[in-house]
């Protein structure tokens, strides 16, 4: 699958990952030219099943979660777009219901939900295609730490 035309030359920033199992895959999808979040990719890696859709998003486990999470979803919508403020309206809509179904379904009684929006060489992300987390921290773990987002990286 190519990257949709609004998608930038570069998909990954390498230089954000968080372990060298997350890089070597990075690597290997921007070899390939492929982005991880447009429609049918995560499915053809395998490792990231689709635990719920709907016309506009997929959610799915995050398979490099943040530390000091007891839950870590990732929720992607369906157009290849870099910000929030760039979602049709009728993704936008419907990002209401996907969070409200992860809600129940997970019967959360506190989240966080992150996003970064634009040029991941700035946001602290790795690949340019929006996508939203969804994290409960591991509040029952004695050994608790808060979780943490990195939300800016400078270009190198």
């Amino acid at each position: 699958m190519e990257p949709t035309e609004d998608a930038p030359a570069s998909l990954y920033r390498m230089g954000n990952h968080r372990s060298a199992e997350q890089l070597a895959e990075m690597e290997r999808l921007a070899e390939a030219g492929l982005c991880l979040f447009c429609p049918g990719q995560l499915e053809a890696t395998g490792a990231n099943p689709v635990l719920h859709r709907t016309p506009h998003w997929t959610v799915t486990r995050n398979r490099y979660p943040y530390r000091g999470t007891r839950l870590h979803l990732l929720l992607v919508p369906t157009v290849h777009v870099t910000d929030l403020t760039d979602l049709p309206a009728d993704a936008q809509a419907d990002f209401w219901d996907v969070l409200a179904w992860a809600r129940a379904e997970y019967d959360l009684a506190f989240y966080g939900l992150g996003a970064r929006n634009g040029d991941p060489t700035y946001t602290g992300g790795t690949i340019s295609h929006l996508h939203l987390h969804l994290v409960v921290g591991d509040v029952e773990d004695p050994d608790h730490e808060p979780v943490r987002m990195k939300l800016s990286s400078r270009a190198d």
